[in-house]
C-alpha cells in the first residue's frame, strides 16, 4: 500500500495552477496541429485552382506536413526525455508561425510546399510534448483519461478546419486565415517560453509519485542514441507502430483530404454539407476519445476497448467504400461512428507509455506515433494517384472530377489499410494501465 502526502496549500494551488497552464498551452499547440492536418480537405478546391494542380499534386502538397512529421517522431521523442517539453513546444510553436503565414502567402506550389514543410516541422513536437507533460503532471492512473481530454480539445482544431473553415472562406481569402493563424502561433510561442514547466519537479515540487509516497522514476542512464536502440528493439511497442500505421493513418487521411471531394463529386453534396460531415467525424472522434480514455483507465484494460473499437471502425468503412447513397440523417450518423470507432488508436500511446521505462516515454509515444505518419504519407498521394489514373477529363471550375467507380478503388486501399491496423491490434501486449517495466 501507498499513502498520498498531502501538500500544504499554497504548494498544491501552485501545482494544479503550473499543471493546467502546461496542459492548456500545449493543447493549443494541439489545436493547431490538427487545424493544419484537416484544413486542405475544405479548401481542396481553392488549391488547385490557386497553383493549378490535379489530384496526385494536391495530395502531395497536403502530405508534405506528415513527411516531415513522420521524419520528426523519433527526434521528437529524443528532445522531449533531454531538453524537455517547454523548450520544444515554444520552438515548435514559431516554426508554425512562420509557415503559416509563407503557405497563406505562397504564389507557387513550391513555394506552399515549403510552408506546409514548416508548419509540419512545428506542429510535430506538439503531441509528444502532451503526453511527456501528461507522464510528469498527472497521476499514471489519470494518464489516459487527460490524454483523452487533450484530444477532445486539440479537436476543436479539425473542426474549425470543417464546417467553419468552409463558412469563414466564403467571407474572407483562405490566404488571411491561414496569416492570422500563423500570427496567433507566435504568440503561443512566447507564452510558452514564459509559464510553461517541464514537470512538478522542475518547478522545484514533489513528483506525482512522491506524492503517491513512491520512489520517482530514475532518469535514463546513458546515451540517448541507446534509449533509442532500447525503444526500437522492444518487440511490444511494434504491434502498436503498425496499428497506427493501417488505421490511424487511413482514418486522418480520408477525414484530413478526400472526404469533401467524394461526398461532392459521389453524392453531390455541396460543400457545405459535406464539410459538416466531417466535422460529425470529428466531434464522434474527439468525445470517443475522452470516453474510451476514461473507460479505459476505469477498468484497469486497454486491449478490449482497442479491439472492439476498430473493428466496428473497419465496419463502418463498408458503405463508403460501396458509395451506398443514405438518408442524410443515417449518412451523418455513419460519419459519426467513423470517427468515435477510430478512437481505440488513441490508447496505443498509453500502452507505449507503460511497455517502456518511464524515462523513455517521449521515445517509445513517438516511435509507434511514427508509425501514422508515414502511413498517411503513404496514402494521400496514392489516393490522389489512383484518382488521377481513372480521371476521363471532366473538370468543373478548374477542379477535376472523378467518377464513383475511381473513388470506390481509392477507398477500397484505405480500408485495407484499417483492416491491417485492426488486425496488429490482437498482437498488442495488455498491460493493465501500469507500467510492466517497473513495480
Amino acid at each position: 500500500m501507498t499513502s498520498v502526502l498531502p501538500l500544504p496549500a499554497r504548494e498544491d494551488a501552485r501545482l494544479r495552477r503550473l499543471r493546467w497552464t502546461a496542459f492548456t498551452l500545449v493543447v493549443l499547440g494541439l489545436v493547431l496541429s490538427f487545424f493544419h492536418r484537416l484544413a486542405p480537405a475544405v479548401i481542396a478546391g481553392e488549391l488547385q485552382q490557386a497553383f493549378h494542380v490535379g489530384g496526385a499534386a494536391l495530395g502531395a502538397l497536403a502530405a508534405t506536413y506528415f513527411y516531415i512529421y513522420a521524419v520528426m517522431q523519433l527526434p521528437t521523442g529524443v528532445l522531449a526525455d533531454t531538453l524537455g517539453p517547454r523548450r520544444i513546444v515554444a520552438l515548435g510553436a514559431v516554426a508554425v508561425g512562420i509557415g503559416s503565414i509563407v503557405f497563406g502567402m505562397a504564389e507557387t506550389l513550391n513555394v506552399a510546399g515549403t510552408g506546409r514543410t514548416l508548419v509540419g516541422l512545428g506542429v510535430s513536437v506538439m503531441f509528444i510534448a502532451m503526453l511527456k507533460l501528461n507522464a510528469a503532471w498527472f497521476h499514471d492512473r489519470h494518464f489516459a483519461t487527460a490524454t483523452g481530454v487533450g484530444i477532445l480539445i486539440a479537436n476543436l482544431g479539425a473542426v474549425l478546419s470543417a464546417a467553419p473553415l468552409a463558412y469563414v472562406v466564403t467571407v474572407t481569402s483562405w490566404r488571411n486565415v491561414f496569416v492570422a493563424v500563423g500570427v496567433f502561433s507566435l504568440l503561443l510561442a512566447v507564452a510558452t517560453w514564459l509559464w510553461m514547466r517541464d514537470s512538478p519537479r522542475a518547478a522545484g515540487l514533489l513528483s506525482m509519485r512522491e506524492l503517491d509516497g513512491l520512489q520517482a522514476h530514475p532518469d535514463h542512464a546513458g546515451h540517448w542514441y541507446h534509449g533509442v536502440l532500447q525503444v526500437l528493439r522492444n518487440r511490444d511497442l511494434w504491434p502498436g507502430f503498425w496499428m497506427m500505421f493501417g488505421a490511424a493513418s487511413s482514418y486522418i487521411t480520408f477525414a484530413g483530404l478526400w472526404a469533401v471531394p467524394y461526398l461532392m463529386q459521389v453524392h453531390g453534396m455541396s460543400r457545405g454539407t459535406a464539410a459538416n460531415h466531417t466535422s460529425a467525424t470529428l466531434l464522434g472522434f474527439a468525445l470517443a476519445s475522452l470516453v474510451v480514455g476514461y473507460l479505459s483507465d476505469r477498468s484497469g484494460r486497454r486491449r478490449p476497448l482497442l479491439i472492439g473499437s476498430l473493428a466496428v471502425h473497419v465496419v463502418c468503412w463498408v458503405p463508403l467504400v460501396l458509395g451506398v447513397a443514405l438518408p442524410l440523417g443515417a449518412s451523418y450518423a455513419l460519419f459519426a461512428a467513423l470517427g468515435a470507432s477510430a478512437t481505440g488508436f488513441t490508447l496505443v500511446w498509453s500502452c507505449a507509455k507503460e511497455l517502456s521505462p518511464p524515462a523513455l516515454s517521449g521515445m517509445a509515444t513517438s516511435f509507434v506515433n511514427t508509425g501514422q505518419f508515414i502511413g498517411i504519407g503513404i496514402q494521400q498521394p496514392l489516393v490522389g494517384w489512383i484518382l488521377d489514373r481513372g480521371w476521363r477529363g471532366e473538370m468543373v471550375d478548374g477542379v477535376r472530377i472523378y467518377a464513383p467507380d475511381d473513388y470506390q478503388l481509392a477507398l477500397g486501399s484505405l480500408i485495407a489499410f484499417a483492416a491491417a491496423g485492426l488486425a496488429s491490434a490482437f498482437f498488442m501486449r495488455e498491460t493493465y494501465c501500469r507500467n510492466v517495466t517497473v513495480p
